[in-house]
């Protein structure tokens, strides 16, 4: 069973439908034993950094999230609330990854959005996917390049497109709207 992580933010029925799609049962809740008996965990997020971690505390979900050991996604804002900090909102993270979330510079297209290039890739949840394909991203703030940088995407500046450590994965771009490149990538973590 999936467990897709509920917080009255984020998008988890788009979420649920790409599971539909791959044939792969899921339920979406915040019950601490339901995610923590599930096979994978997916933390999905769209929204305002600070509101959205707000939201996360009032049901201990941000203590609940960093001690998971199954695999675990977090695609897009719930990449970026993974991470020690984000400057929308000043807003401290869950420190699952050691990095900084920064706006991107101005003067320029933000947010960053419609389809753009991947590469770079260090993780099996590439795995048979060649580099260079297009994936779907919708974001201003970005992941700063680290040793747990496994894609890397290049707008205005290269950023972290995807990250790991240990059972921990994350994706700023949304798989789930990400056309077949989405689906490959959602099934190799349903792999894991």
């Amino acid at each position: 069973m999936i467990a897709i992580i509920k917080y009255n933010g984020g998008n988890v029925y788009s979420v649920q439908n790409a599971l539909n799609r791959l044939n792969t049962e899921s339920i979406i809740t915040d019950d601490f034993d339901s995610i923590r008996k599930a096979d994978k965990v997916i933390f999905p997020g769209v929204g305002e950094a600070s509101s959205t971690m707000n939201l996360l505390k009032e049901k201990g979900l941000d203590k609940l999230i960093p001690t998971l050991t199954q695999p675990i996604l977090g695609i897009c804002l719930g990449m970026q609330l993974m991470c020690k900090s984000n400057e929308e909102g000043n807003t401290a993270g869950m420190g699952i990854f050691d990095i900084n979330v920064k706006k991107f510079p101005s003067g320029n297209v933000v947010p960053h959005m419609g389809w753009n290039t991947i590469s770079d890739f260090k993780s099996l949840l590439f795995s048979k996917i060649q580099e260079e394909n297009d994936v779907y991203f919708v974001h201003s703030y970005y992941c700063e390049l680290s040793e747990n940088t496994t894609s890397i995407c290049d707008y205005i500046l290269p950023f972290s497109a995807s990250l790991q450590r240990d059972n921990f994965f994350a994706m700023q771009f949304h798989p789930e709207k990400s056309g077949k490149i989405g689906s490959l990538l959602l099934n190799n973590f349903l792999k894991l």
